[in-house]
């Protein structure tokens, strides 16, 4: 019997580069090492729209747009299941800046652009981001 899965996460995912020079959206968040952006969708809210809301929340991006979907992934983490959405902006962000976070009582939270393929090298990552990269990688191409 096939089920279908139902997102419960977004991850909105902004890349820069070609071919081995790709790079993706990360941070880092001061307890707890590299990440990247991702969020609960609402109660009656769409992909696209927690996308571009937890984009805007969590980096200060605002202004940008969904390119397309990349799939939908069952993480094996806490019932969670993380729907990934490509989305451009029409400013490129620079190489690296900080934007501070409400969410668990305030975080700093350091952005900067990540090589895809080197992941898993990478200990500052935990497991479950280095699964979403490898997925992100299928996925995009």
């Amino acid at each position: 019997m096939w089920v279908a899965m139902i997102a419960n996460k977004v991850c909105p995912v902004i890349f820069r580069g070609l071919g081995a020079a790709r790079e993706i959206l990360a941070f880092e968040h001061p307890q707890a090492g590299y990440q990247l952006v991702k969020g609960t969708i609402e109660p009656n809210e769409s992909i696209e729209d927690a996308a571009l809301r937890e984009l805007a929340e969590e980096t200060g991006i605002t202004g940008a747009r969904i390119v397309r979907h990349l799939g939908l992934w069952e993480t094996g983490h806490d019932n969670q299941i993380w729907a990934f959405v490509e989305c451009a902006v029409t400013r490129p962000p620079p190489d690296s800046w900080t934007h501070y976070v409400h969410d668990d009582g305030g975080h700093m939270f350091t952005f900067f652009w990540y090589p895809l393929g080197e992941h898993t090298a990478a200990t500052q990552w935990h497991q479950v981001f280095r699964d979403a990269l490898v997925f992100i990688e299928r996925a995009a191409g």
